[in-house]
């Protein structure tokens, strides 16, 4: 819904500003502001938590058009926010494709994260039940490996609340962070650290067949 008001918003602007550019009077002017303010404000309901400067950008700039309109300076006023629409409009499209990033990303990492926790939960439940901890783990390394699991484990529960919220960035953030104190974990306890997923290799394209030589 928000798209099809900033696309109408946009279209509204344009039209304005090839209407009744010529004669830069504060009416067009007027109405080419409260085009880009819903523009603006169309944009930031979809896209500040995913690209918070730039639509911090587009509110200084509706700003700026706002004063320059009780100045009279009508004609400027008109150029910026037909301008500022469009620029609405790019940064609404450019924040569609990070969120698509950030899904990614996320979706990778919170396909093997919760695994690796349940493994380290487990060499630590093991480690816990011996009567003396291998000479490579001291007591206090291993407190700590505990103490810094705990609360891994209630960061992650805080990132998925975050990535549910919408906040996809610093979800993504917070759980690139704990991807690598567990893999930091692991080592310490001992475990094999899992591998990073090979990256895809393309297919290599298949070879013709050799032509049939010529008859003699």
């Amino acid at each position: 819904m928000n798209k099809k008001i900033l696309c109408l918003a946009v279209a509204l602007c344009v039209s304005v500003f090839f209407l009744i550019s010529c004669s830069g009077g504060k009416n067009a002017a007027d109405i080419a502001i409260k085009a880009a303010e819903e523009a603006v404000n169309a944009t930031k309901a979809e896209a500040v938590k995913i690209v918070p400067d730039e639509v911090k950008s587009l509110e200084d700039s509706l700003a700026v058009v706002k004063e320059k309109f009780v100045k009279g300076e009508y004609k400027a006023a008109l150029e910026e926010a037909t301008a500022l629409s469009a620029k609405a409009k790019e940064v609404l499209d450019a924040a569609k494709i990070k969120k698509e990033e950030l899904t990614r990303k996320w979706t990778e990492i919170s396909q093997g994260l919760p695994k690796m926790f349940e493994d380290i939960q487990g060499k630590v439940d093991g480690l816990s039940k011996l009567k003396k901890l291998p000479a490579s783990l001291t007591k206090e390394k291993f407190e700590e490996a505990k103490a810094t699991l705990a609360l891994a484990k209630d960061e992650w529960a805080k990132a998925q609340t975050s990535f549910a919220g919408g906040d996809f960035s610093n979800a993504v953030s917070m759980a690139t962070t704990l991807k690598d104190k567990a893999l930091k974990l692991m080592e310490s306890l001992g475990m094999s650290v899992p591998e990073a997923a090979p990256a895809s290799v393309p297919a290599a394209a298949p070879v013709s067949a050799p032509a049939p030589a010529p008859a003699k």
